[in-house]
Parts: C-alpha cells; structure tokens; sequence
C-alpha cells in the first residue's frame, strides 16, 4: 500500500480529485486531499497574507499532523511552486514528487513572471499595492477561466467541464506575484516525474523539466487533464507505486 497525497491547482481545491481518487483507493492506497489557504472550500481566507509560503505550510502541516510517511507527493498546476518547499521542509516523510503538469518555477521567482504575464519590476509594484490595501487580494482566476471556456472548451464532456467551472473559486493575488522562497532546482535526491500535456497555458515552462533532469512524460490532452482523463491520471500514478 502506498499513501498518496494530491495537491490542487490555481482556483481549486481538494475537490478536483474527485475522478481520480477513487480508483487509488480501490487500489488499497491511502489518499489525501488537503486545500491551500484561500483556495477552494478555503476561500473565506483568502488575504494578502497568503503567499506561496503559507500554502507550504499547509502541506506540511498535514504532512506532519497526519504522521504521513513514505508518500507520493503529487502537485498540479500552481502546486508546482509548493512542492519543492515541501520537500525541502519534510523530504523525510516524502518518497517520489509527481508534477502533473505544474509550474515550475525558481526559488523567488513569482508565478506571473514566470509565465510571461508580468516583469519582476510589475510584480513588486502589485505587490506593494496589495500590501497598501489599493489592489483587492483576489485574483478573479475563477472568472477568467469561466470566460476562457466559452472561447476555448475543455477537453472533456460538457457536463464534466460545467461542474469544473461551477467548483472553481478564486485565490490570493500575492501567491502569483510573491515567488516561493524555495524553488524547483532545489527538487533533488528525489525521483520527480513531470506529466507534460499538448494543449496548455504551461507549455513555455515545460523545457525546465528536462533542464532540471527530471523524467518527462507526454500526454495529449489539456491542462484539466486530471477531470478529462481521470482513468489516464489515475493508471500514472498506480504505476508510479
């Protein structure tokens, strides 16, 4: 039996994994499911306070709550920026890292920046607006990615994707221009394998993986793939055990 745990993206919460779940539990594995601070079913603290650190923290704090050893840790998406400072903080309760395709940023290195979305200078500058109380500390990635599915649907079923987009909420601005303090070239000593899909927003960053000599794995499909292609997701990470 292995114990899995499965870290949400930006917009989510532990509730994303509801397709993919079952099938690690049916399998004998244990799973858990935890939600970063001001996501999810969290977002009641949803703050300028939360920064990547925090959510961190959160991880860890189960990680150690729950005396959870030998796991698989497994991000997706904005969990990419979490991950290596989990490692870093508990790596002797953590047996491989998963990263389905997540960011891969470096350590103080903010998420807008590294998508291209921002310089480092505009970051600091919302930052500072943030920390002023003239900027909302919500980033409204719910609404995007409402708006997004109108142009640019999903792969997967129409009613498949409602429920995603009816789930999603917002997040803290500060986790997108505040960079963790612990970056992905610190992910070493470890196996990490990095699930790379076709049809992506995280595209630009996905040479880092191989740059960083992590085992890349293809899929064709989208950045949801984990809600489109469950029964895939979940096989990856059977094998991975």
């Amino acid at each position: 039996m292995s114990t899995y745990v499965l870290c949400h993206g930006g917009g989510m919460g532990g509730w994303i994994w509801k397709f993919v779940k079952p099938a690690l539990i049916a399998a004998g594995h244990e799973v858990y499911t935890p939600t970063y601070s001001g996501f999810g079913e969290r977002e009641h603290l949803l703050s300028n306070a939360i920064t990547p650190d925090v959510n961190v923290l959160d991880i860890v704090n189960v990680l150690e709550k729950e005396d959870i050893r030998d796991c698989i840790l497994v991000g997706h998406s904005y969990s990419g920026c979490i991950m290596p400072g989990v490692v870093a903080k508990a790596g002797d309760r953590i047996r491989r890292v998963v990263l389905l395709d997540s960011l891969i940023c470096y350590s103080g290195e903010p998420v807008g920046v590294a998508l291209g979305f921002m310089a480092k200078e505009q970051a600091e500058g919302v930052l500072a607006g943030l920390i002023a109380g003239q900027i909302p500390p919500g980033q409204g990635v719910h609404t995007q990615q409402r708006e997004m599915a109108k142009e640019h649907p999903m792969d997967m079923s129409p009613e498949r994707q409602q429920w995603l987009l009816d789930n999603l909420s917002d997040q803290p601005l500060t986790c997108t221009v505040v960079g963790p303090s612990v970056g992905a070239e610190t992910l070493k000593g470890k196996p990490v394998d990095y699930v790379a899909a076709s049809d992506t927003i995280i595209k630009p960053l996905h040479p880092r993986a191989k740059e960083l000599g992590w085992t890349v794995h293809e899929l064709q499909g989208d950045h949801a793939f984990l809600v489109g292609q469950p029964e895939w997701t979940a096989k990856f990470l059977l094998d991975l055990a």
